[in-house]
C-alpha cells in the first residue's frame, strides 16, 4: 500500500480536538496560533451535528493511517458493545459515539470532540475485571455528555500548533516507539497551569459521579471506577515512578476518591457475572500485543498459578496461551488445549480460533466447514463473516471468492467505515474478476486510512477505462466528484 499523505487540515483542526479531551492546557508559546470557532454563550452551540462528525470520522481515519489503532474484531467489537450499551444510559442516548482500542503500552483513555471514545490497550490490561474499564467509559462518556470538551475550548479561545502536535503525539509518531509517544504527551501535560488543572478536576469530580450512576443503570458495578482509580495509585506506589498516565490526564485526590466511593455504596448492586467474555478478549489481546509469544505464557503460566483466579478467568488464560502457542508454531498443543475448552464450553472465540489454527496448521477444508456452520448458525456475526472471507480467499479460487464478496458486501451495509473489510471485498471481487468492483473498494480503504488522495487516484484510473457501462461509471463519477470537492475544501481551509 502507497504511504499515506499526511493531511494537514485535519491534522490542525484535530490536534485541537484531541488536546481539549486529554486536558485543560494553556499554550506555551506564541506563535503560530490556530483559530477556534466562535464559543457563544453555551457550549451547546460551538460545533453542529456535521462538525462533530467531521471530528470523529478524521481522527480515527488519522487513526487508522498510523497504524495505532486496534481493528481485531472480536477485541473491537467488544469494547464497542461495552461504550454503547453504557452510552443508551447516559444523560445524552441521542449522542453518537465511537469507541476505539489504540495499541499502545499506556494506561490511558481519553474523549474527544464528535464522540470518540478511546481506551488504550495498556489500561485494559491493566484491569482486574469488566466492571473498571466501563468504569472508565462511564466517566470518559459523562466528559462528553456534560460538555466538558467544549467549555474547555470556551476557556481556550487560541491555541498553539506545537502544543497541540504534541498533545496529538501518538497519531504523529504513529508506528514509533511507545516511550516516544508517552514522552511527547507528558511533555505537553507539563505545560499546564494550577488553574488549568483546578478547572479540570472539577470537571473529573462531575463526571466522576454521572459517570457512576450510568455504570448502575447499565448494570456494572458503580465501585468499578473507584477500584480502578485506587488501583493506579497503588501502581504509582510499587513502581516508585510518577503516575501512570491516566492520573496526569485525570488527577485523583483522596477526597476524590472516598466521594467517589460513598456515592458507589449508595448504588443499587447489579447482578453478579462471571466476566467470561471480558477475561477472553483481554487474554486475547494479550497474547497478539506481545512482541514474543513465550513473554505471553510466562504470564498466562504464572498467574494460573494462583489460587484466586476464577473458573471465567483461568479458561481465558487457557485461550490466551492457545494463541501464543499457535504463533509459536505448537498448533498441536494449542489445538489441545482449545478442544478441552470447547468440551466444557462451545464458546464463539474458541471456535474462531480453533478455525483460524486449522488454517495456519494446513486444514483448510476442516476451518471452511467449521466457518461455514458458524456463519449460518450467527448470520451477521462481523468476526465470523471476515475470518470466513479470509479464509474463502485463501486459495485464490474463483468460485469461493464470489461467495466471499457477496458475505463482505452484506457486511459493508452494517460496516461501512472498515477499511479492513473494504480490503477484503476488493480481494475478493479482484479475484471473481469484478475489477471495478475490486478498485473501488480499494480507493474506499485508501480513504478510511486517511488517503483521501490515493482514493482519488484510483478512481481515476478506473474513470479513464473505456469498459464501464452507464451505471459502473455514474457510480465511480459520484464518489469521484465527493472525493475532490473533499480534498479541494481541505486544502482551502489549512
Amino acid at each position: 500500500m502507497p504511504t499515506i499523505r499526511r493531511n494537514k487540515h485535519y491534522m490542525n483542526r484535530l490536534a485541537v480536538a484531541v488536546l481539549t479531551a486529554c486536558t485543560s492546557l494553556v499554550s506555551v508559546a506564541q506563535t503560530e496560533r490556530l483559530e477556534l470557532p466562535d464559543m457563544g454563550a453555551s457550549a451547546d452551540t460551538i460545533l453542529s451535528r456535521a462538525e462533530e462528525e467531521e471530528y470523529a470520522n478524521a481522527l480515527v481515519r488519522q487513526m487508522r493511517a498510523y497504524e495505532v489503532l486496534n481493528e481485531d474484531p472480536l477485541i473491537s467489537a467488544f469494547f464497542e458493545d461495552m461504550g454503547y450499551r453504557l452510552a443508551s444510559h447516559s444523560d445524552r442516548p441521542d449522542k453518537s459515539f465511537t469507541f476505539v482500542v489504540i495499541n499502545q503500552d499506556i494506561v490511558n483513555a481519553f474523549a474527544a470532540p464528535g464522540g470518540v471514545v478511546a481506551l488504550y490497550s495498556g489500561l485494559i490490561l491493566a484491569a482486574d475485571d469488566e466492571n473498571e474499564v466501563a468504569g472508565v467509559l462511564a466517566h470518559e462518556i459523562a466528559h462528553i455528555t456534560q460538555q466538558h470538551l467544549y467549555r474547555a475550548l470556551e476557556n481556550q479561545q487560541a491555541m498553539t500548533i506545537p502544543l497541540a502536535l504534541a498533545m496529538l503525539g501518538l497519531i504523529l509518531i504513529g508506528g514509533g516507539s511507545g516511550e516516544a509517544i508517552q514522552g511527547a504527551l507528558i511533555g505537553a501535560q507539563a505545560a499546564a497551569q494550577q488553574a488549568s488543572i483546578y478547572f479540570t478536576r472539577q470537571n473529573e469530580t462531575e463526571a466522576d459521579r454521572i459517570g457512576i450512576r450510568t455504570l448502575s443503570i447499565a448494570g456494572y458495578d458503580p465501585a468499578g471506577m473507584v477500584e480502578f482509580f485506587e488501583k493506579m495509585g497503588r501502581m504509582t506506589r510499587a513502581m516508585g515512578e510518577g503516575p501512570p498516565e491516566f492520573l496526569r490526564t485525570h488527577p485523583v485526590s483522596v477526597s476524590r476518591i472516598t466521594e467517589a466511593k460513598n456515592r458507589a455504596e449508595n448504588m443499587p448492586k447489579p447482578k453478579p457475572s462471571d466476566g467470561r467474555d471480558f477475561y477472553l478478549v483481554q487474554a486475547r489481546l494479550r497474547a497478539m500485543l506481545e512482541e514474543y509469544p513465550d513473554t505471553a505464557l510466562e504470564y498466562y503460566k504464572n498467574r494460573l498459578e494462583r489460587a484466586d483466579s476464577s473458573e471465567a478467568e483461568s479458561d481465558s488464560l487457557y485461550y490466551g496461551m492457545a494463541i501464543a502457542l499457535q504463533r509459536k508454531g505448537d498448533y498441536k498443543e494449542a489445538h489441545k488445549i482449545l478442544e478441552s475448552l470447547m468440551a466444557r464450553d462451545q464458546h464463539v472465540m474458541y471456535e474462531l480460533q480453533l478455525a483460524d489454527l486449522d488454517l495456519d496448521s494446513g486444514h483448510e477444508q476442516a476451518a471452511l466447514d467449521r466457518l461455514s456452520g458458524l456463519y449460518h448458525s450467527f448470520p451477521g456475526n462481523h468476526a465470523i463473516a471476515l475470518q470466513y472471507g479470509q479464509a474463502l480467499l485463501k486459495n485464490r479460487d474463483s468460485d469461493q471468492a464470489e461467495t466471499a464478496s457477496v458475505i463482505l458486501r452484506q457486511q459493508l451495509l452494517t460496516h461501512p467505515d472498515d477499511p479492513v473489510l473494504y480490503e477484503l471485498y476488493a480481494r475478493a471481487s479482484n479475484t471473481a474478476g469484478d475489477f471495478v468492483r475490486a478498485k473501488e473498494a480499494i480507493a474506499e480503504s485508501y480513504y478510511l486510512r486517511g488517503g483521501t488522495h490515493e482514493a482519488i487516484v484510483q478512481l481515476q484510473e478506473l474513470a479513464e477505462r473505456d469498459d464501464l457501462d452507464y451505471y459502473q461509471r455514474a457510480r465511480v463519477t459520484d464518489r469521484l466528484n465527493e472525493l475532490r470537492t473533499e480534498l479541494t475544501k481541505e486544502n482551502l481551509e489549512h
